[in-house]
């Protein structure tokens, strides 16, 4: 089986064997992608596959993990350590796809409790999420944006059940305008252009059909689900790796499209209509 992109751009159809041939805007050598992970195994889950296919393309991958795992723990013994294993099981997984060690980024907010570090706010001294004296998921996403400065973002879909992945598609979107905007200067440079967004299924469905279709070799799917597996203190995860066998070597993406308000849009919708005359 050959590598095969499939993108549906409106009712056409493009297919390719690279992400290059089937994308409406792609930047060349200018791209990068950044894969935004609430927790250290969802973007494996989601993307395994076309990590592969990026870092083939020789696309650098970034992989932007959020919460610091500590609520994962299966056993009573894990605890207070889970943290710690986990982020070993993390640099093993990712390592085993291609993507560099100091590619992997850590935010270490707190695992389960990502509602009270919503938007920005003055930092505690002792706070390890602060950057440039602030804290909150906006700070830290708009400061690692505007770092890497990526072409476009992959994120977990807003459907996942999971507070923490809605809280971070909330939050990563409306960062994504204060990295390309002058706000916040200590954060770094705005960014030239805001990202591409992709959504990538995790637990639940998309909210509306995907419209990128990726397929690899067997291959790579054999080093996904290894790779998965490297998760190895995640009891549960066993069911979402028997999802990933039989699925195949496929995975779905879909791109979110920012629609900006216009006032001239709903124009003609309040002008009065010139009445057609009534006949019997």
């Amino acid at each position: 089986m050959d590598i095969e992109f499939v993108r549906l751009v409106g009712d056409e159809r493009r297919t390719g064997s690279t992400l290059a041939s089937v994308s409406r805007h792609w930047r060349n050598e200018k791209e990068r992608f950044l894969f935004v992970s609430p927790h250290d195994d969802d973007v494996v889950l989601g993307a395994g596959l076309f990590i592969q296919l990026a870092l083939k393309e020789k696309v650098p991958v970034y992989i932007l993990i959020v919460t610091d795992g500590s609520m994962g723990y299966c056993s009573k013994e894990q605890e207070k350590t889970i943290s710690d294993i986990r982020r070993k099981e993390t640099y093993q997984c990712y390592k085993s796809l291609g993507v560099a060690d100091e590619n992997i980024i850590w935010l270490g907010f707190p695992d389960c409790k990502l509602n009270y570090y919503r938007g920005r706010r003055m930092a505690e001294p002792n706070d390890i999420t602060k950057i440039s004296g602030y804290t909150g998921l906006q700070n830290s996403f708009t400061y690692w944006i505007r770092q890497i400065a990526p072409t476009q973002c992959f994120l977990p879909t807003s459907s996942d059940l999971h507070p923490d992945h809605r809280i971070v598609h909330e939050e990563l979107l409306i960062s994504l305008f204060h990295a390309a905007g002058n706000i916040w200067p200590e954060l770094g440079n705005n960014t030239e252009n805001v990202p591409y967004v992709h959504e990538m299924g995790v637990y639940c469905d998309f909210p509306q059909p995907p419209r990128l279709r990726v397929k690899t070799p067997s291959a790579f799917l054999r080093k996904k689900l290894d790779a998965i597996g490297a998760f190895k203190s995640q009891k549960q995860i066993g069911s979402l790796i028997e999802i990933v066998q039989k699925s195949g070597p496929f995975e779905y993406f879909r791109e979110i499209s920012f629609k900006l308000y216009q006032p001239a849009f709903y124009y003609d919708m309040f002008e009065k209509k010139q009445q057609m005359p009534f006949i019997r």
